[in-house]
Formats: C-alpha cells, sequence, structure tokens
C-alpha cells in the first residue's frame, strides 16, 4: 500500500472521516507550498492534493484559475514542483496528490513522468482531462511505480460509466459533488447520499466528496455520506486573502484545523 491506501485504511480502523485540502502549487510561491504542506499535516490533514500550475484549468473556477497563474507567475514548474515535493518528504508523509492536466504529462512524457513523480514522493495522481477509455498503459505504469490513479465521478454520470470507471481507480474515488467548475457554494448538493450509495455498489474504495464545500458546517454535513471531504476553493481564498502577509502559513492552517475538526467530529 502506498501512503494515500495505509492512510484511509487507519481511517476506517478508527472509525474517523478523512479530510483532504486542496490548494495550488506555488502559490504564492514553492516555499510557502513546502510550509503549508508541513502545517496541514500537523494541522490533522489526511491527504493534501497540489494543483500543477497550467495555463488552460478547464475544471476550475476563477479561484482556482488565479491560484493557477500565481502559481505560474512564481515560476512553479513540474520539474521544480517535484524539488519542492522531495523536500516536503523530508520532514512530512502527509499523502499527496498531483491535481493535474493530461497535457503536463504528456509533455514529458507519460512513463517519465510517472516514474519522476514517484521518486519525488507523489502518491497519486488525478487528471482531470484523461478518460479511462483513452488511458492506454497510464494504469499499468501507476501501478508498477506505485502510484494510485485517482477517478473522477460526476453527478451526471450514468450507471454503466460509473460501473467502468470506479473499478479502475486506486486510493480513493472522488465524488464531484456538483455540475460545472470548482468554486465555492452557499449551499452542498442536496444529492451526496444517494450518488455515494450509487458509486459504493461498484467499489469498496472510499469516496472523497468535493467541489463547492466551503466552510466547517458544509464540512461536517458532507462527512455524514463519505469517507472523506474534500476542500479546495475555500482554502485557496484564504491563500490569495493572506499571500503577502508574514503569518500566511499560520492564518491559512488555522482555517484549514477548523475543516479537519468538523469532519473528525462526525
Amino acid at each position: 500500500m502506498n501512503r494515500i491506501e495505509e492512510r484511509f485504511a487507519k481511517l476506517k480502523a478508527e472509525g474517523r472521516k478523512g479530510f483532504v485540502a486542496y490548494i495550488g502549487a506555488g502559490d504564492p510561491h514553492l516555499e510557502a507550498t513546502r510550509q503549508l504542506a508541513i502545517a496541514f499535516d500537523k494541522a490533522g490533514v489526511d491527504v493534501l492534493e497540489l494543483g500543477v500550475p497550467f495555463s488552460d484549468p478547464l475544471a476550475d473556477g476563477l479561484v482556482n484559475q488565479l491560484a493557477a497563474q500565481r502559481g505560474l507567475d512564481s515560476g512553479t514548474t513540474p520539474p521544480k514542483l517535484l524539488e519542492a515535493i522531495a523536500a516536503i518528504r523530508r520532514e512530512s508523509q502527509i499523502p499527496l496528490v498531483l491535481y493535474i492536466y493530461f497535457n503536463l504529462l504528456h509533455r514529458v512524457g507519460v512513463e517519465r513522468f510517472i516514474q519522476d513523480a514517484a521518486r519525488a514522493g507523489v502518491d497519486g495522481l488525478l487528471v482531470l482531462d484523461l478518460p479511462p477509455e483513452e488511458s492506454e498503459n497510464y494504469e499499468k505504469l501507476m501501478a508498477d511505480a506505485g502510484v494510485c490513479p485517482i477517478y473522477l465521478v460526476a453527478p451526471t454520470t450514468p450507471e454503466d460509466r460509473i460501473a467502468l470507471i470506479v473499478p479502475r481507480g486506486h486510493g480513493f474515488i472522488y465524488y464531484i459533488s456538483r455540475e460545472g467548475v470548482t468554486g465555492m457554494q452557499s449551499k452542498v448538493a442536496v444529492n451526496i447520499t444517494e450518488m455515494t450509495a450509487r458509486i459504493r455498489q461498484h467499489t469498496s474504495l472510499p469516496i472523497a466528496v468535493g467541489f463547492g464545500v466551503s466552510n466547517p458546517d458544509q464540512a461536517r454535513l458532507v462527512a455524514a455520506s463519505a469517507e472523506a471531504v474534500v476542500v479546495g476553493s475555500a482554502i485557496v481564498n484564504q491563500i490569495a486573502q493572506h499571500g503577502k502577509d508574514a503569518e500566511l502559513v499560520t492564518k491559512v492552517a488555522a482555517f484549514v484545523k477548523s475543516l479537519v475538526d468538523a469532519v473528525k467530529s462526525v
């Protein structure tokens, strides 16, 4: 088992829910990303998703688009990010997932990218725009490297496609609770319990629910229907607000801790 699998096995044994945090890598710079990862580990985050900066983040709303642009502006490239991950690994074993668009893998070469990521300490890849039918030998390369391919299921995913997608995933299944792009919402989706039940008919993997979860009350509500809760835009928005503050890490970590505590209370 890699770190993601180990963490979810531990959570299951303890009867606890997991918390997955998302931030844009290199926002406002890679040293902040390193420090935030270590602070999140101490705050109780179970999995950290790092959004790899990309010029055309089509699955992302404005908050995360701007984070990607700040990452690009800070000079964050995939090789530099992997160096930062290797630095994180010297201080923390927090499970790490790269939230990434396929063009970045294709540019380097899929096999080389996966091997480089594994060596740096990456535990999973969530490739937003890589359908399972077009993944060719991606899953074998991931298995050989010991890296989890994380797949997405949406509210609009039909039953036969859920049955196709989820058996190919490892680590956890990411259920996108809303149609459209990432972003903060005033209310959580109403059909989360129904959809997670449908997904569970096809897999024993833990289900992490994200897109739109913005505050501790929402996180607590979603945790009742899932094995883990994902919060991204709300955390990224905190980074945007405090990006030039000397207390950036402390303030963002305190916000994340409030979300972790809410999820762990379920």
